[in-house]
């Protein structure tokens, strides 16, 4: 007879990993597997889609698929087992295990009927199921409070579980610990105080917890499927006046972290209207130099040389605020962020050190950059830890514009569309190419003239770019 702990031994239960740091949940796009196939350690099982990247998911053991835990089109929290894989197939078969009822809420995982291996096989509060990334405790679990009694290695949900089979029903959540300005904030973010991780004193959620909530920063860099996934279907209402399309991948991360940014940071815009038609001729010169072959050399290109410039030359812009030590940490690095408009919504992916970049590099990079965000491979990591932000708003024939703060980021840039003008140029009016930039940034940590001499000396390397030889 088959013993239980040889049962939990030998079917192996593989739980929806953490794939970007403080991520609590994640659609499942696609299977790529059924039960009854077999799997190897290392083969990708599924596709599913974070807050910031679709990622394919690898087995972590040999075996057979015994069963699928969640359909296609499912959001899951981490943690929860999603895929069970017979290790020793072949052998007695045990009763079949009671099925999982799906979540589809971002609420804490449930508690699985048949653990998926043993106590000492498996590491409470982390599951390494993929190299670099594990299950964050504070991303599915709230800290307890002082005092608490209840013994760390009974879960919540078990408890809940067991008084649910006492009582018929299920006991009313705990109502989060916070005063009532964050909880205001936490509304007008569309945060749910219920999924934030609270740092304050026994438990209590603090405005710097929702903000965390509402611009969640991954880390880590997961592969990523070469095809871009299809946008969420839309749904249609019975008249068919109205279509309603739900919330959520990249476009609701987006608009958490543009509500908590816009909230967060005092926004400062200035504007100037600048001549590049110097830039656009040097521009024309570089895709015929040799040293530039087969590279992406466009105007966004000497824009960006240009603003790498004028931080070099101002370099306390490049900063960010910390409010929960009360600093400006200085940034002695440039993390290039290049807004870019894809299928799955606006994603910000920045290249890192462009500061210590030459412009053949810089123009491989902005070019690898483009062609990742197209493709809908940009990892998590690859959009993470920016300092300053490039958003051309240009290439769609817009003038200008007022760009949002990227949520820890002092300034961001916004390039208009580049056009020929009526422009006075060596007291005569001539026909010119003209463009206007804007730049906004965050007032507690630049003030007016910072800002405008940033924004000055981008306008001046433009104008005249031999600049770029005797600043840079």
């Amino acid at each position: 007879m088959t013993t239980m702990t040889e049962n939990a031994a030998r079917f192996r239960e593989f739980k929806m990993p953490d794939v970007g740091e403080g991520l609590t949940e994640a659609e499942i796009l696609k299977w790529y597997v059924q039960p009854g196939d077999t799997v190897t350690d290392g083969q990708v099982v599924c596709e599913v889609e974070t807050a910031k990247a679709a990622v394919e998911l690898p087995i972590p053991y040999d075996g057979v698929v015994r069963s699928l835990h969640f359909d296609e089109g499912v959001t899951v929290d981490v943690g929860t087992a999603i895929i069970t894989v017979d290790v020793a197939p072949g052998t007695e078969e045990p009763p079949a295990a009671e099925p999982v009822a799906p979540t589809v809420t971002a609420a804490a995982p449930a508690a699985s009927a048949a653990s998926g291996a043993s106590e000492e096989e498996a590491p409470k509060g982390r599951q390494p199921v993929l190299v670099g990334y594990g299950v964050s405790e504070a991303s599915t679990k709230r800290r307890p409070r002082k005092g608490a009694s209840v013994p760390e290695q009974v879960p919540a949900e078990a408890l809940r579980a067991v008084q649910t089979e006492l009582n018929g029903q299920a006991p009313a959540p705990a109502r989060p610990l916070a005063k009532p300005p964050v909880r205001k904030l936490a509304k007008d973010l569309g945060i749910d105080l219920a999924t934030v991780v609270p740092t304050g004193p026994d438990g209590v959620v603090t405005r710097e917890d929702v903000h965390a909530a509402a611009a969640p920063a991954a880390e880590a860099a997961p592969v990523s499927r070469e095809t871009t996934p299809a946008p969420a279907p839309a749904v249609q209402t019975g008249d068919a006046r109205e279509t309603r399309i739900p919330v959520k991948g990249v476009r609701k991360a987006t608009a958490q972290a543009m509500i908590g940014s816009a909230f967060t940071a005092p926004h400062v815009t200035e504007f100037v209207t600048v001549d590049v038609t110097r830039t656009m001729k040097l521009v024309e010169e570089l895709k015929a130099d040799k040293d530039m072959v087969g590279l992406r050399v466009n105007p966004l290109l000497l824009i960006a040389k240009a603003l790498l410039v004028a931080i070099k030359r101002n370099p306390d812009v490049n900063a960010s605020w910390d409010e929960a030590n009360q600093e400006i940490v200085l940034k002695h690095y440039v993390n290039l962020g290049i807004a870019a408009a894809t299928p799955r919504g606006l994603i910000v992916p920045n290249i890192k050190d462009a500061h210590a970049q030459t412009l053949p590099q810089l123009a491989q990079s902005l070019g690898e950059l483009v062609s990742t965000a197209r493709e809908g491979k940009t990892s998590p990591a690859a959009m993470s830890g920016g300092t300053v932000t490039i958003t051309n708003v240009g290439v769609f024939g817009v003038d200008t514009g007022t760009p949002i703060l990227n949520p820890g980021e002092a300034a961001i840039l916004a390039v208009g569309a580049i056009k020929l003008q009526p422009w006075v140029h060596k007291g005569k009016v001539k026909p010119r190419q003209v463009t206007t930039l804007a730049l906004s940034f965050d007032h507690r940590l630049v003030d007016g003239e910072l800002g405008s001499k940033v924004l000055a000396d981008v306008a001046a390397v433009l104008e005249r770019p031999k600049r770029l030889i005797t600043w840079a």
